[in-house]
């Protein structure tokens, strides 16, 4: 089809200027889209999602420079990238909000994910229809500002699970509806993107979280769920979500749900602020995320570093192991975070790090855990012999 017949199309509103969406499109939906006395039922994650870019954990370079592009009127399309957690979707619904007003993001911003069906006829019919359709009118804004931007707004989060035709599709519609759209392509990896497709969008990577910025939505939202848990429990789960705010809420809120004591499900409802629920501790925490207690770990490693008996030192990971319910994948990953602690030869912590890293390989392709465990022993105390 050539261009003269592929003209844009007028989306005319059909009476006065704010709109109602009655879009059904598929994808992620933040808190602000629910209904107050939904709000009670929903993930923490969900719950506590960024209202505006200004709630947004973190990245405040990333958020500074979307903002001028805003308050310019010079919105590029985005590549946002990232590891999950670190606030790639919650940034650009809170831009979709501060560009258009929570009345209007449904009518003027289609977001797809990776439940959606994207193939190359979705690319082709569905994103280039809604791609291709321009207001006639500014809408007015709610706020302060006379009007808001004229140009839609499409959100593919989770883009590189689109295929290789439909990324390839996609790239003569971003070049032609310019005018009034503008594309935000959300993904975790960006190598697994076109390069035509990273070459048209101006690209922000989304490193993983520092953990003062997880403590303080963590601390606020400990205050006003009224979760009873200690400073030490607070602190391991900082450091085990490394880095990623959905994990640290998840397991916060799981850990949450499982100190409420049961009730019988015939008998009378308890108010909220009667139940009396046990207070979270680092082994709660620990349990839930299922990795190993660091008082394990180091018991394990000193048992390695100290016992040159061979068969001593499987007996005891052993024996740990079937007691405390410990997966060597575990045991390997925290092993390495003590072992580069230690102050010991160069050859030495070579040879470790070396080994670990294959024997850790091979059990993630399916390889005996029995013998791999011994692989572990055999190379912690091989590098012992190296240190004489």
């Amino acid at each position: 089809m050539s261009d003269l017949e592929d003209e844009m199309d007028i989306d005319v509103p059909s009476k006065g200027i704010t709109f109602t969406s009655n879009n059904t499109a598929k994808g992620k939906r933040s808190a602000a889209n629910l209904p107050v006395e939904a709000e009670d039922s929903l993930p923490w994650v969900e719950k506590y999602r960024p209202v505006s870019l200004d709630d947004v954990s973190g990245h405040h370079d990333i958020l500074a420079t979307i903002n001028k592009f805003v308050d310019s009127n010079r919105l590029p399309h985005l590549l946002l990238y990232g590891p999950p957690g670190t606030g790639k979707t919650s940034t650009i619904l809170a831009l979709a909000r501060r560009i258009y007003g929570s009345e209007n993001v449904r009518q003027m911003v289609l977001e797809l994910n990776a439940s959606d069906d994207r193939g190359i006829d979705v690319v082709r019919e569905q994103i280039k229809t809604f791609a291709s359709t321009k207001q006639i009118f500014t809408i007015a804004s709610s706020g302060s500002r006379a009007g808001i931007a004229a140009y839609k707004l499409i959100i593919l989060d989770e883009a590189d699970a689109m295929t290789n035709t439909a990324q390839m599709a996609l790239r003569r519609i971003m070049e032609k509806y310019t005018a009034n759209t503008r594309f935000c392509i959300i993904a975790n990896y960006s190598h697994k993107l076109s390069p035509a497709l990273l070459s048209r969008c101006t690209r922000f990577r989304f490193s993983p979280l520092k953990e003062r910025d997880i403590r303080v939505l963590v601390d606020k939202v400990i205050d006003e769920e009224h979760v009873k848990i200690t400073a030490d429990a607070t602190d391991s789960l900082v450091r085990l979500s490394k880095g990623d705010m959905r994990r640290a809420l998840n397991v916060l809120q799981a850990c949450h749900a499982s100190s409420t004591p049961l009730h019988p499900r015939d008998g009378p409802r308890v108010p909220e602020q009667d139940i009396v629920r046990e207070t979270i501790t680092t082994e709660t925490i620990f349990n839930c995320v299922a990795a190993p207690p660091p008082d394990a770990i180091k018991k394990i490693l000193k048992t390695l570093l100290t016992t040159s008996d061979v068969t001593s030192c499987l007996s005891a990971i052993n024996t740990l192991k079937i007691s405390q319910g410990l997966a060597l994948a575990d045991i390997i990953t925290a092993l390495a975070e003590e072992l580069v602690k230690l102050e010991v030869k160069p050859q030495a912590m070579i040879w470790w790090l070396d080994a670990l890293a294959e024997i850790e390989h091979r059990v993630s392709c399916g390889a005996n855990e029995v013998i791999q465990t011994a692989a572990v022993v055999g190379a912690i105390r091989n590098g012992v012999e190296l240190m004489g």
